[in-house]
């Protein structure tokens, strides 16, 4: 009955997605809805004292810093509460602070119950589950803030870029640097010609990962095992194969397997290379080189991982080969010259405690024509290395605007029609989408080719058909009909 009442609901969804993407009722929501002629379509107008109705998907973990993140800014009314395991000890914090909020284990029956109440909703579960709830809210008209990376898949990104369109709604990937100094500052050099004739990138995170305990001499996933009474493992599932419950895949464990996460490429990569990507139009490459994989084995990801993504000319900018590396004994090459960043106290811990560095914090370096640079992660800015002499050439280094909102302001903003989301779907989906194929390189152990224009591999069969990845499982079909 429960699942019939689901595919009826999600049958409606798919009908009304034809229409107006906006819920016209301001009877529930703030401010008013404008017919706006160029794009065809109501658009919200809020005073500058409305808040926007928010729900938070995912209430724990990284999901409950969003949360937290997003409330504090004081532009949002929280409106719902979301997750599989409502009653855990993770949950409990956010729970607390809204004990009065309607609360759900599964999106879609909140999205059935109080769909004509939510204006926005915050998506902080694991990389695998982000396409399916994505993909219902912009089809009923909800502006999504999701946290990186976009999707698992490389097809999965696509359809979040093109419903993003469809549905006219605000997106905002969780990429804390794209509203950080980083981010003005690499606009301001690259617009004044400082950042230039870039050739190469070396981006590196050393730090221990949580698969570096594991066994790969393993051949089958970890064994059944009794889940939590309070947890709904059927929704956490979402869209993905089946797997029997087992700790190993919980509480962030998901990052290990190549079956829910993206590895360290998927949960560092946007915060070292999203600046670099964007403002140097980097798009998506030509070839992905696998120089090391220790440890490989087809469940989980390798111990240390050294990947090159070659990009081709773009306009009058030359090629660029970005060159990855991860594991605590995978090291890159350092410029003479070259002295270690302090950890920037503002990049968000793990959830399974603080960031553990011993050797490299993570970063990255930009060799251009004349001038190297080297940064941080997150919103560190950029600083010069000397040349070989110790010296610094002669170089009259701009100054860069202040941000005018944080990253969780910059997306409810949006939502208000006040600014525009600095890492939109259009932004961060084709970077999403380089890490897709840098997480193929690993699973397979192989180099691949690609075809920028047809979004094709080209040199490999099997990866090509990964693109789109295994069927959703029974029931969960239509969302990648939206």
């Amino acid at each position: 009955m429960e699942n019939n009442k689901r595919r009826k609901f999600l049958k409606t969804s798919l009908a009304a997605a034809g229409g107006i993407s906006i819920i016209p009722s301001s009877s529930i929501f703030a401010g008013k809805n404008i017919w706006h002629e160029e794009s065809q379509s109501f658009k919200k107008t809020y005073l500058p004292s409305e808040k926007v109705n928010i729900a938070f998907i995912g209430i724990g973990h990284r999901g409950g810093d969003i949360a937290k993140a997003l409330y504090k800014t004081g532009l949002a009314n929280v409106v719902a509460l979301c997750d599989v395991d409502m009653e855990a000890k993770h949950t409990q914090e956010v729970i607390s602070m809204f004990p009065n909020v309607p609360r759900y284990k599964d999106f879609r029956d909140m999205f059935d119950k109080m769909g004509d109440k939510i204006e926005a909703v915050s998506v902080g579960t694991p990389d695998f589950s982000h396409f399916p709830i994505t993909m219902l809210a912009m089809s009923l008209g909800k502006h999504v803030y999701v946290e990186k990376p976009m999707a698992r898949t490389f097809n999965e990104v696509e359809l979040m870029m093109k419903g993003a369109k469809k549905y006219n709604v605000q997106t905002q990937m969780g990429n804390q640097g794209h509203s950080g100094a980083n981010y003005f500052q690499f606009k301001a050099w690259k617009d004044a010609g400082i950042i230039k004739d870039v050739t190469a990138i070396t981006a590196h995170m050393n730090s221990k990962r949580r698969w570096h305990g594991f066994d790969n001499s393993i051949t089958k996933f970890p064994a059944k095992e009794a889940k939590p009474a309070t947890l709904d493992w059927d929704t956490w599932l979402s869209a993905a194969e089946h797997h029997d419950y087992n700790k190993d895949y919980h509480h962030g464990q998901w990052r290990c397997w190549y079956d829910f996460g993206m590895g360290a490429l998927g949960d560092w990569g946007a915060h070292l290379l999203d600046t670099a990507h964007q403002f140097l139009d980097l798009g998506l490459p030509t070839e992905i080189k696998a120089h090391r994989l220790d440890g490989h084995n087809s469940f989980f990801f390798p111990f240390s991982t050294t990947l090159e993504f070659k990009f081709p000319e773009r306009g009058n900018m030359p090629p660029v080969d970005i060159t990855w590396y991860d594991g605590i004994d995978n090291l890159p090459p350092l410029p003479d010259g070259y002295t270690a960043n302090a950890l920037d106290p503002n990049i968000p811990p793990p959830s399974d405690g603080k960031l553990e560095v011993k050797k490299l914090s993570p970063g990255k370096i930009i060799y251009g024509k004349d001038l190297t640079f080297k940064g941080g992660s997150h919103s560190s800015t950029l600083d010069l290395v000397p040349d070989q002499k110790g010296n610094y050439r002669d170089v009259k280094l701009v100054k860069y605007p202040e941000s005018p909102s944080d990253h969780f302001e910059n997306f409810l903003k949006a939502c208000k029609g006040e600014e525009e989301c600095r890492s939109s779907f259009e932004i961060g989906g084709p970077l999403s989408q380089v890490f897709t194929l840098g997480v193929l390189a690993q699973r397979l152990s192989t180099n691949l080719e690609f075809d920028r224009k047809t979004k094709q591999i080209t040199n490999n069969d099997l990866a090509n058909r990964m693109l789109v990845g295994t069927p959703p499982r029974k029931g969960w079909e239509e969302f990648y009909k939206l």
